[in-house]
């Protein structure tokens, strides 16, 4: 079934099961995370829908930018219990005086999950947003959410973005995908619901989700990309119709297990960054969610405040434009081979929709690079996913045709970049320090889904390759594959594959903007989840000349 028929199916089947409303579990912000930032007792299990004499409390604060970075922010938050008819505030201004107080949305949403033995487990969460436009672009803002006559959040500040062009200066941004979190819900106690993925499997008393939101936080960046797989609510990620169950190994075959509360861990665990820098997300294999409507995203709406720049129906495809770079969010489960719930949902308007956009900002003076982010790879050589040939068919030509500078993925868990590439070859040899001319050399692919799951490894007999452990010749593997449209995998021998790092890390993008006739550079790096640089190239374009335009 797609995920569609699977919500179809879904609440056919809750409609012959109703659940009282008293008979439904609020399960509050958990985790000793959340704890631990806002001093109040999170953690509890759950409460019961219609209690509201425990104290009402906010957190999980993430950020997002509207449509326009440079004049919009969206401000989001999570409650610990139904508000009733409670209003919750948003204090807002441009020094922590404050000064503007606006009411904020609350986005209720309830989640109903057949368990097992024939019972529904019920959830409902409370998420706020405030929408705040017309800003000064480049400007430093101050907000807290606040119940009237109760408690409130720390005052935080957040940045509006850079308008169009190279006028606003240098800016740092970062990118990475498949994270989670490191900690299982409160409503597991004794950590079954991991199914071996919130503890890496091959490390499990580090926390490297936690590590690399720590890492990706000293960085401060002007916003933070994430490449799908956000938070593992579902833990398979196999576009299977959802069961929850908290006893391990014993999911049925052809079921995924599915924890909405995980969500609540997942926000607390990232705010330290999240707070502060805008944090914009595109969705992979593990989000799509058949509890929801809208082909499994309708959970996101609830949650997080994207864009709504794309095509209709699809919430996760967007594009904005902060300063010389324009970025945009593909949904890759809407072209992949390799796994199909979703393959197909948008009719084909989301590849029409990437080839008019990406049109657009190459045909813009004010643009220099263009950077596409999503989840499946269309240039990977790893062991368990490798590459998917539905991506690279859809979308690596009119990368090509258009000029697209850096696509940066996730899906596979580590970090591995290509030399620049055209027409599915490589142009040139890239190693560590080089200078990349995008107009003449191609597109760079970095696939970065290391973020904190449990690593994945490379094909056999291909090994790593990074700073201070270069292997010469080890970018041609005579042994990888691609996903065919019939589901099968193509082998395919490969020389495009420049730098390997199977361990966890994220991706720093800096945006050094030049003057007309001169030259702007995008330096991208490869961190590691303890802030130690591994990899570098520098991709750089001429800027025009006043009244002037071509290919630069």
């Amino acid at each position: 079934m797609t995920i569609a028929e699977q919500h179809e199916w879904l609440q056919t089947y809750l409609r012959r099961r109703p659940v009282s409303r008293r008979g439904l579990l609020l399960n509050g912000l958990a985790g000793a995370g959340a704890a631990s930032l806002l001093g109040t007792p999170f953690g509890r299990a759950a409460y019961a829908a219609t209690n509201t004499d425990s104290p009402l409390v906010i957190g999980g604060r993430h950020t997002a930018f509207g449509a326009d970075p440079s004049a919009q922010l969206r401000l989001a938050a999570q409650l610990s219990r139904n508000p009733g008819r409670g209003r919750i505030l948003v204090d807002f201004g441009t020094d922590r005086r404050l000064g503007h107080t606006t009411e904020a949305e609350i986005r209720p949403l309830l989640s109903q999950v057949p368990q097992l033995d024939g019972s529904i487990f019920s959830v409902e969460q409370y998420y706020v947003h405030a929408a705040f436009d017309r800003l000064s672009p480049g400007r430093e803002y101050y907000y807290r959410f606040r119940v009237p006559g109760g408690a409130a959040t720390a005052v935080q500040s957040v940045r509006t973005g850079h308008r169009k062009g190279r006028g606003g200066g240098s800016f740092r941004f970062t990118m990475m995908g498949d994270h989670g979190s490191n900690t299982t819900p409160a409503g597991d106690p004794a950590g079954m619901f991991d199914d071996n993925y919130y503890a890496a499997a091959n490390d499990p008393t580090t926390p490297h989700a936690t590590n690399i939101t720590t890492a990706i936080a000293r960085q401060d960046p002007v916003f933070h990309l994430l490449a799908g797989d956000i938070c593992y609510a579902d833990p398979s990620g196999a576009g299977r119709p959802p069961v929850h169950t908290t006893v391990a190994g014993t999911v049925p075959s052809g079921y995924d297990n599915f924890d909405p509360t995980v969500w609540d861990v997942y926000l607390a665990g990232i705010e330290v960054s999240s707070a502060r820098t805008p944090w914009m997300f595109a969705t992979g294999n593990h989000d799509m969610e058949a509890l929801y409507s809208s082909h499994g995203y309708g959970g996101h709406l609830a949650r997080l405040d994207l864009p709504n720049s794309g095509p209709r129906g699809c919430p996760s495809v967007y594009s904005f434009v902060y300063g010389n770079v324009a970025v945009l969010s593909l949904d890759a489960n809407d072209v992949s081979y390799e796994i199909r719930t979703n393959t197909g949902y948008s009719g084909g308007a989301q590849t029409s929709w990437v080839e008019r956009t990406l049109k657009a900002y190459r045909n813009d003076p004010d643009i220099d690079f263009i950077v596409c982010f999503f989840h499946h790879c269309a240039y990977s050589t790893t062991l368990q996913h490798a590459s998917d040939g539905g991506v690279r068919a859809a979308w690596s030509p009119l990368f090509d045709k258009y000029s697209v500078d850096l696509v940066m993925q996730g899906h596979n868990h580590l970090y591995e970049r290509t030399d620049p590439i055209r027409a599915a070859a490589p142009t040139r040899e890239a190693p560590d320090g080089s200078t990349i001319e995008p107009a003449r050399d191609g597109t760079t692919y970095i696939t970065a889904g290391s973020a904190g799951r449990p690593r994945y490894a490379f094909q056999a007999g291909e090994p790593e390759s990074y700073r201070g452990h270069i292997v010469a010749g080890s970018n041609v593997v005579p042994n990888s594959y691609a996903w065919q449209s019939d589901g099968t995998k193509l082998t395919e021998s490969i020389s495009w594959s420049r730098t390997r790092f199977d361990n966890y890390a994220f991706v720093a993008i800096e945006s050094d903007p030049g003057r007309p006739g001169g030259t702007s550079t995008l330096t991208v790096r490869g961190i590691d989840e303890y802030s130690k640089e591994f990899d570098r190239v520098v991709l750089r374009r001429s800027v025009p000349r006043a009244g002037h335009y071509g290919h630069r």
